[in-house]
């Protein structure tokens, strides 16, 4: 690992690719205190460390094979972030080879590490809208909802442990969980969103993530409609189907409707209306 480390900062060196030199210049200095030095062993804390600057790595990497490249400022943002976990690296290694650190300590390290998003969070999450966005393009039914909300899942998942990108999730997924919310809505806002929180979290910004009034108001509308009782359809079918008497005043009749009717009929009612309008003109 040490060799090959060298080998990418090499590579990199000669190709001017900086980021990437930079980042496996210092997985290449971290893998030498396990070599030059007496540890006996890596625990899950070192582990867990090593892992971030590597998934740094494959970010950069990654970013270099997609269809844009790796922007010099993108790349520099992305070590930036990364410096800190090497320097814990470096020390912990440091520890453990002149047996500073105790028992135990390993696995809490790294059950506090865990907890932390993944170095290449915002990559994932874009892979995981890429995904969505294929499933946005799919006619509207109840199967490509579903896709979607599993996609949703995916999303949570990958988020665990923090609490504003779930709540964001949530929305979302309510929000396309509901037929009345078409996808031309849809796609647009909560992928913008969601890639904007992706970045958020990604910077360490997590408070900063909160979901749009829009997006609360397509999720809320699904619940409430989800929230009905059975009970009220024999009556709202009963209200529909009875012969109504109109007022002469058109206020009249307006009241009259939205007392008579739900929004759903009532939408349901003027898509008629206006196909009929369309179709005697």
């Amino acid at each position: 690992m040490f060799r090959a480390a060298h080998s990418v900062k090499g590579g990199a060196a000669m190709l001017s690719l900086d980021s990437i030199k930079t980042t496996a210049h210092r997985l290449e200095d971290c893998f030498k205190v396990l070599k030059d030095g007496p540890v006996k062993q890596v625990d899950q804390t070192a582990e867990s460390l090593f892992l971030k600057g590597v998934d740094t790595l494959k970010d950069l990497l990654a970013r270099l094979e997609g269809p844009f490249g790796l922007r010099n400022e993108e790349g520099e943002k992305l070590v930036q972030q990364v410096m800190p976990v090497f320097a814990q690296l470096e020390t912990h290694l440091n520890n453990l080879a002149k047996g500073k650190v105790a028992a135990g300590t390993g696995a809490a390290g790294a059950a506090k590490t865990g907890s932390a998003p993944p170095a290449d969070f915002a990559v994932q999450v874009m892979a995981l809208l890429k995904e969505m966005l294929q499933v946005f393009k799919q006619k509207e039914s109840a199967a490509s909802r579903q896709q979607l909300g599993l996609v949703c899942d995916k999303l949570g998942k990958l988020g665990t442990g923090i609490g504003t990108w779930q709540t964001l999730i949530k929305f979302a997924k309510a929000a396309t969980a509901d037929s009345k919310n078409s996808f031309k809505v849809l796609a647009p806002l909560i992928i913008k969103e969601v890639k904007e929180a992706g970045d958020l979290v990604q910077g360490g910004k997590v408070k900063a993530i909160a979901p749009s009034k829009n997006l609360q108001l397509l999720a809320v509308a699904s619940k409430k409609a989800a929230a009905s009782t059975p009970a009220a359809a024999p009556k709202e079918t009963a209200a529909a189907t009875k012969p109504v008497a109109l007022p002469a005043e058109p206020k009249a009749v307006v009241k009259l409707l939205l007392k008579t009717f739900n929004k759903k009929q009532l939408s349901e009612i003027a898509k008629l209306l206006i196909h009929a309008i369309k179709s005697s003109s």
